[in-house]
C-alpha cells in the first residue's frame, strides 16, 4: 500500500515537472517571437524613419531614423536586436513567474514571525497548536515543519530513544524539504543562464556593428559616413540591450536564491527545535 502511494506521488511529480518544462519551452519560443514582431513591425515601422517612402520601396537599409526617434534607432541595431529583446522578455517573464511561486511558497504573513511562534509552541509542548498554526500559514516552511511534527508525534507514541527519534525526525524533514525545494528552484537555471547569454549576444551584436563600421572606413578613399554611423549605432545598441538583460537576470537570480536560502534556514531552525524538544521529553520520561 505504501509503495503504491509512493508511486502515485512520483508519477504526479513527474507529470508536474513535464508540464513545467513544456511551459518553459513555450515561454522561451513565445518571447523570441514577440521580440521579433516588436522589432519588425513596431520599431521598424516606416513612420519612424525620415525617408519613409524610400524605406517602403527599397527596404530597411534605405531608412534613416527621425531625429529623437529611439524606436527607429534600436531597429537599426540589426538582426541581433530581436534576439536580445526576446532574451530580455524571458528574463521578465521568468522573474515574474518565480516571484509569484516563491511568494506563494512563503505562505501567509511573515515567515520569521511564524517560525518564532511555532518554536515557542513546540518548546512548550503544544504540538497541536503548532500543527494548527502550520495549517493556517500554508507555506513551504509550514508544510515541512508539519511533516516534522507529525513524525515527532509518531516517534513519541513508539517510544523511540533520543538518537533514533532525532534521526527519524531529521529524515522526515529532509524528505519533505526535498519535495518542496524543486518547485522553488524550478526555472532559476534559465534565469542564471540568461546572465551569460545576454552578455554574449550583446557582444556578438557589438562585433557585427564594429565590422560594419570598419567596412565603411575601408570603402574607397571617402568613408561612407552613414554606414559608419549605422555600424557604431548597432554596436552600442546591442551592447546596451545585452547589459540590460544580464543586469535584470542577475538581480532576479540573486533575489530569488536569497529568499530560498531564507526559507531553508527557517526550516533548519524549526527542525532543530523539534529534535531538542523530543530530547527534553525523553529526559523527563527517564527521570520519572
Amino acid at each position: 500500500m505504501a509503495n503504491a502511494t509512493v508511486q502515485k506521488v512520483e508519477k504526479k511529480d513527474a507529470s508536474a515537472s513535464k508540464g513545467s518544462n513544456v511551459f518553459a519551452l513555450l515561454a522561451m519560443v513565445a518571447c523570441i517571437f514577440v521580440g521579433f514582431l516588436v522589432w519588425k513591425f513596431i520599431m521598424g515601422a516606416p513612420a519612424n524613419f525620415q525617408n519613409e517612402a524610400e524605406m517602403i520601396r527599397d527596404g530597411a537599409e534605405a531608412g534613416h531614423p527621425k531625429e529623437g526617434n529611439y524606436l527607429a534607432m534600436v531597429y537599426k541595431g540589426g538582426f541581433v536586436v530581436p534576439v536580445l529583446m526576446g532574451l530580455f522578455l524571458m528574463a521578465v517573464v521568468f522573474s515574474i513567474e518565480r516571484f509569484i511561486v516563491i511568494g506563494k511558497a512563503a505562505g501567509k504573513g511573515s515567515v520569521e514571525k511564524f517560525v518564532a511562534k511555532v518554536q515557542k509552541q513546540i518548546a512548550g509542548g503544544n504540538i497541536n497548536e503548532a500543527l494548527a498554526e502550520c495549517d493556517k500559514q500554508q507555506g513551504t516552511v509550514a508544510n515541512v515543519i508539519k511533516a516534522g511534527l507529525l513524525k515527532y508525534e509518531e516517534v513519541k507514541r513508539e517510544g523511540f530513544d533520543s538518537e533514533r527519534a532525532e534521526a527519524a525526525i531529521q529524515q522526515e524533514i529532509e524528505e519533505a524539504t526535498a519535495l518542496e525545494m524543486p518547485m522553488l528552484e524550478k526555472n532559476l537555471v534559465i534565469i542564471s543562464t540568461l546572465v551569460s547569454i545576454g552578455t554574449l549576444m550583446g557582444l556578438l551584436g557589438t562585433v557585427t556593428g564594429m565590422i560594419k563600421a570598419f567596412s565603411a572606413l575601408g570603402a574607397g578613399t571617402t568613408p561612407d559616413s552613414a554606414q559608419l554611423a549605422n555600424g557604431i549605432s548597432e554596436a552600442l545598441i546591442n551592447t546596451a540591450t545585452g547589459i540590460s538583460t544580464s543586469t535584470l537576470a542577475i538581480i532576479a537570480y540573486n533575489s530569488f536564491t536569497s529568499k530560498i536560502d531564507k526559507l531553508t534556514y527557517s526550516i533548519d531552525e524549526a527542525g532543530f527545535t523539534i529534535t531538542q524538544t523530543y530530547r527534553r521529553f525523553r529526559a523527563r520520561a527517564n527521570n520519572a
